[in-house]
């Protein structure tokens, strides 16, 4: 009997500029890269599904920038808030932290459920979970009829202590059913402490839902359309053929409907995978501690990886506390199409606008104001006539009038030199203060790490940042421009699930032990029960390995600690203080304050050739969009003058694939590959290493 064919597993990130594919043709890595179309990332998404015509069963693995747009515009559902009575202001009070102590101006970020839309129920749950009062009927009748006519699109549910006895919060979702609107229920998505926190995750969740599924439907009939027309068969025969997944903020893919259900688990899903890509790659080289610095179209990503990718419980997105796991990921409004601008003092300022996309750099041919990108063309450092493998040629004339015309409406005498090596200062300057933020700032020393550089755009910064930071080496993978979408496909199933328990104990390891002998292994048990039975829901294949960790605080403290749990879970605690914070309290009282469970199915490693990761499917002018965007243009030529520090300097322009493995080579030097471009300043050397890696090594 013939063999079943293995279905394709494809990876695709989208971007604020491009769309990025990675998938596996036998032991070789193929990419694709497209124009994202903002408007509906689907069809970018279909569009390279047809680019790669695999007539065949196909896994698509997506990593997504709907959710975490959706927040930034502020785009989503009318959401209905429906908690404890006298609690209705709680995601408005917030805390008393202020982002600007001393700006009398400064605008606080308005709460996503406007005032009209909160809801109290005459309930309490003690916090010990005794149920001090119960919703009656009556009380729920009413407020199912308030809720209902306010026409909501979704509702959040969080009372108060649900995650000690979700009893009421059961209740009042069970009435509530009836309106037929999604419900976002707290001690379902995060049965934590901190009213705060856990009530504007779940209005997050709430304002996402309708807008990520109704994405997300549209994505798969658009998709599952497309494989039924390659193999000629029947709509519900293409929906056996095609299976989608996503990429969670946590560092793992979940299911569609999963995802549907829960997208405040999705709002760093693309940087999520460039963190995983980032570790794989560099694990390839050897190197286990790492800063990964994914600079793409809009934004830059940090990450700091200690031999192990480590989650996040308490993070911030677009103003709003996010309380789910997600990976420690610190983001900055600096990319390769973020705007120059003066401010009222004539300063130079650079970001977080952008162009994305649509209009896109000067350079690109439709963009009408300076970016990142136009600086960097304008210095020498990105070649015209080597973007995208030569597919695509930046127009360099173009950026030159363009750009001249703009500083004198903004009447400035820079010269156009000057004004590119400002605009790369400024932008080099809020990524660096990144860099610091995950590593100084956490008790780290950025001069024991190695700098993995990804993105479009991170190759053309990471060695000047590698510089200022005393950073040895930097690593730039085989696809940088694609890593992202390469961390997609090798990402594991991942599930996290958690429970704030609050128990003291004293710093003595022996009254630890007497804990985790009973109450601790049987709250970790229902944990992983719960955990199988989702796995189980979801057809999932493979051993599930469960992760066991605690977050832990000296008793009076208002933030804590995760580790992973253990024996010595109390001595690596006063570690672990020292390091991060430079003190610790060995005789101070401990509290165990929440226990969290990652559930994990293993994906296949990393045994992709990179090395031929450039024999690819190059993006052709159809796909990268409309004729009008730029000229095809001419061969690479050996050496070019590039501007280093006010001084030009004849610069070899090498492109990656001819580069020998082993073979030292000196700086200055431009490599030029299909999805990104490196820089190499004078006095660094590079060379490609076994695992076709870029390591360029800093002076």
């Amino acid at each position: 009997m013939p063999r079943r064919p293995q279905p394709l597993r494809v990876a695709i990130d989208t971007g604020g500029t491009f769309t990025d594919c990675v998938w596996m043709d036998g032991e070789n890595v193929r990419m694709l890269k497209v124009f994202s179309t903002p408007a509906d990332p689907s069809r970018a998404i279909v569009e390279a599904l047809q680019t790669i015509g695999h007539e065949g069963a196909l896994i698509v693995l997506h990593g997504t920038t709907v959710g975490t747009n959706t927040l930034l515009q502020r785009k989503g559902a009318r959401t209905a808030l429906v908690t404890t009575a006298g609690f209705e202001d709680v995601i408005e009070i917030g805390r008393q932290a202020r982002p600007k102590l001393y700006d009398f101006f400064f605008d606080r970020v308005e709460p996503l459920v406007p005032r009209d839309l909160r809801f109290g129920v005459n309930q309490r749950t003690a916090s010990d979970g005794e149920i001090l009062t119960s919703p009656t009927k009556g009380d729920l009748r009413a407020l199912s009829s308030q809720v209902a006519a306010q026409k909501p699109q979704s509702i959040a549910i969080s009372l108060l202590f649900s995650f000690a006895n979700p009893k009421n919060e059961r209740t009042v979702a069970e009435a509530l059913t009836a309106l037929e609107i999604p419900l976002s229920i707290s001690h379902q998505i995060l049965p934590e402490f901190r009213e705060y926190e856990r009530t504007s995750t779940v209005v997050i969740n709430a304002y996402l839902q309708p807008v990520m599924q109704h994405y997300l439907e549209n994505l798969e009939t658009r998709a599952r359309s497309d494989v039924a027309r390659k193999v000629s068969c029947s709509p519900s025969l293409g929906a056996r053929s095609l299976r989608i997944f996503v990429m969670q903020s946590s560092g793992g893919i979940t299911a569609l409907a999963s995802a549907a259900r829960e997208p405040v688990r999705t709002v760093l899903s693309g940087p999520a995978g460039g963190v995983v890509g980032a570790a794989a790659a560099a694990g390839l080289s050897g190197f286990e501690r790492i800063i990964a610095f994914d600079m793409g179209g809009t934004s830059t990503d940090v990450s700091l990886v200690d031999r192990a990718i480590t989650t996040a419980s308490q993070a911030e997105v677009a103003g709003f506390p996010v309380g789910v796991p997600m990976l420690d990921i610190h983001t900055v409004g600096a990319g390769g199409g973020s705007l120059a601008r003066f401010d009222a003092a004539g300063v130079l300022r650079v970001g977080p606008e952008s162009a994305a996309a649509d209009p896109g750099p000067i350079c690109y041919g439709r963009g009408l104001e300076p970016t990142v990108t136009d600086a960097n063309l304008l210095l020498g450092r990105l070649q015209p006539h080597c973007f995208l493998g030569g597919d695509f040629t930046l127009d360099l004339e173009r950026t030159r009038r363009i750009t001249r015309d703009w500083l004198k409406k903004n009447r400035s005498h820079l010269t156009l030199e000057k004004f590119a090596a400002g605009v790369i200062r400024v932008v080099n300057a809020t990524m660096e203060k990144a860099i610091r933020v995950v590593s100084i700032e956490r008790g780290r020393d950025p001069r024991d790490f190695a700098l993995v550089a990804f993105g479009g755009a991170g190759g053309l910064h990471a060695s000047a940042l590698a510089e200022s930071l005393s950073i040895p080496n930097v690593i730039v993978p085989a696809m940088p421009g694609a890593l992202s979408a390469l961390g997609i496909l090798v990402s594991d199933v991942v599930k996290d699930y958690s429970r704030t328990v609050l128990w003291r104990v004293s710093s003595e390891a022996d009254d630890l032990r007497k804990v985790a002998s009973a109450r601790l292994s049987k709250e970790f048990a229902l944990l992983e029960k719960r955990a199988a039975r989702d796995f189980r829901s979801e057809s999932w294949q493979g051993r599930v390995q469960y992760r066991r960790s605690v977050d832990l605080r000296y008793q009076g403290q208002g933030y804590e600690l995760n580790l992973p749990l253990a024996k010595d879970l109390i001595a690596a605690f006063q570690r672990e203080h020292q390091q991060r914070y430079g003190y610790a309290h060995p005789s101070r009282a401990i509290e165990l304050v929440t226990l969290r469970l990652r559930a994990v199915v293993k994906s296949q490693p990393l045994k992709a050739n990179l090395a031929h990761v450039n024999q690819r499917v190059h993006v052709g002018r159809a796909a990268l969009g409309p004729s009008d965007r730029a000229k095809l243009g001419s061969p690479l030529t050996a050496k070019a003058p590039v501007l280093f520090d006010g001084k030009e300097l004849s610069t070899a322009i090498r492109s990656r694939e001819t580069l020998e493995p082993g073979k030292k080579y000196a700086g200055p030097a431009i490599v030029t590959e299909y999805s990104a471009t490196t820089v190499v300043p004078p006095g660094n050397c590079f060379h490609v290493d076994p695992a076709a890696n870029l390591i360029v090594t800093i002076r």
